[in-house]
């Protein structure tokens, strides 16, 4: 039989409250954050799961995410385990974000952050082009 090892997880829920960023003694940005996740079935129970983001997907999601936002999160699932000052062994049990994916449409998404300008619009315009002009 074959030695199977894969640890993988596809979580979509709603954000418990604002993404928070901090950064490690080497300056390494974190983002920690709980997302809800509701289970299948009627009167089911919510699942409350913790979530760590690393670097630019860190920045990215406290950018862009709010309490409210619906998320969809992929990435691996890790217990640390330590003991706490009363000599008590304590573990957590959460998931290290790899990828995330922006669910709310524009219209059922709530107000940015404070922190997130909106973007300047966009003008396009066309130029007239000539066959002169193409490169082929």
């Amino acid at each position: 039989m074959a030695n199977l090892n894969l640890n993988k997880v596809i979580l979509g829920g709603r954000l418990t409250a604002a993404p928070e960023l901090r950064s490690t003694p080497n300056n390494t940005r974190l983002a920690t954050f709980t997302i809800a996740v509701s289970r299948k079935g009627k009167d089911a129970p919510t699942d409350f799961i913790n979530c760590i983001a690393w670097r630019e997907t860190a920045e990215t999601i406290v950018q862009y995410f709010g309490k409210g936002s619906s998320i969809c999160v992929v990435g691996k699932l890790q217990v640390r385990k330590w003991t706490d000052t009363n000599g008590q062994t304590r573990y957590a049990t959460e998931v290290i974000v790899d990828e995330f994916y922006f669910v709310d449409s524009k219209s059922e998404a709530s107000a940015p952050p404070a922190n997130v300008l909106p973007a300047a619009p966009v003008q396009q315009t066309m130029e007239a082009v000539s066959d002169d002009d193409l490169p082929f």
